[in-house]
């Protein structure tokens, strides 16, 4: 059941990226045989998986983590945002590469690095990531208590995650770092996967977009294939506000965290972040290109440390 006419290898994904090789759909189907009914012939003849299919991209994604990072129970409500795996696999070695990069080309011990994820979800998958690869401790906030309801059951269902992962409420909506961090908390990165749509209407036309590339089909009124509530993918003034209120909010936190990071999915939006950026007066700035499928998309970093609070920080990393 491989799909033949595919690439043996999806080039754009980061080397370390398990899902690299084209998807081996035996070995994804025997451990999760639910998906079996939603894999058909493409274009080509080959077996593939029903991509336009919000049901078939949950079964996928499930399967995916379970045979290559050994996560065998993964469930959050179906309303909620199913993300794939491979593109967050790609966002977490990303950052990896920047922790390695600060410290002179040697990751940081495993149990010395904490991440902080900005709006983890219900699926609690970057943290999930970020253990079953390198070993970190995560910080996981969100604004909506039954995502964190839902990451503390996926993190409690999970021997490997326990004690690993720690999901704090955010009580305040227009708040992001502001009573999560703690005052004396180190902090070596924050991730964030902004909610990139301004409105419902633009969520909506970006979803028949979606719809009509993967199907060839126009829906007025589609599924979004991988779900998603309205303050998982909307907000007033979409990815550009959203970022600019962090860029801001971190200038108070610059001595709790090395590195902030986000995900800017608009290149549209690069100009604007710069420019915050700048009046917060970031002392280092770094914008890392990233492509998945057929996404180019990139990750902005910054930080607020000097050279000789960079080698104070990376003390902690020896001890």
């Amino acid at each position: 059941m491989q799909e033949e006419n595919s690439p043996k290898e999806k080039a754009m994904l980061h080397p370390r990226n398990k899902n690299r090789e084209r998807y081996d759909l035996d070995a994804l189907t025997a451990c999760v045989p639910e998906l079996a009914g939603y894999v058909k012939p493409n274009k080509f003849g080959d077996a593939s998986v029903d991509f336009s299919s919000p049901v078939a991209v949950k079964l996928l994604n499930k399967a995916l983590l379970n045979h290559y990072y050994g996560i065998k129970n993964w469930e959050f409500p179906d309303q909620n945002l199913c993300p794939p795996v491979p593109g967050r696999a790609d966002h977490i070695h990303y950052i990896a590469d920047l922790l390695i990069e600060s410290n002179f080309g040697r990751m940081p011990p495993s149990d010395r690095v904490t991440g902080l994820d900005i709006g983890v979800g219900a699926s609690c998958i970057y943290p999930i990531l970020g253990v079953t690869e390198y070993g970190w401790n995560f910080i996981a906030s969100d604004i909506d208590a039954r995502s964190i309801a839902s990451s503390k059951a996926i993190v409690a269902a999970d021997p490997s995650l326990k004690d690993k992962i720690e999901c704090r409420l955010q009580s305040n909506p227009k708040a992001i770092f502001k009573g999560i961090v703690g005052a004396d908390e180190r902090i070596d990165i924050t991730l964030c996967n902004p909610p990139f749509h301004a409105s419902a209407d633009d969520a909506q036309k970006g979803t028949r977009r979606k719809v009509k590339n993967l199907s060839g089909k126009r829906d007025n009124t589609p599924e979004l294939n991988f779900a998603g509530l309205s303050n998982e993918l909307i907000c007033e003034g979409g990815e550009s506000r959203f970022i600019h209120s962090m860029v801001t909010e971190s200038q108070a936190f610059g001595r709790n965290v090395y590195w902030f990071t986000t995900l800017v999915s608009k290149a549209s939006n690069l100009k604007g972040i710069y420019k915050t950026l700048a009046d917060v007066k970031a002392v280092q700035v770094k914008t890392i290109p990233m492509g998945t499928g057929n996404k180019s998309t990139r990750i902005v970093a910054w930080s607020f440390l000097d050279k000789e609070e960079q080698k104070v920080w990376r003390e902690r990393w020896r001890k």
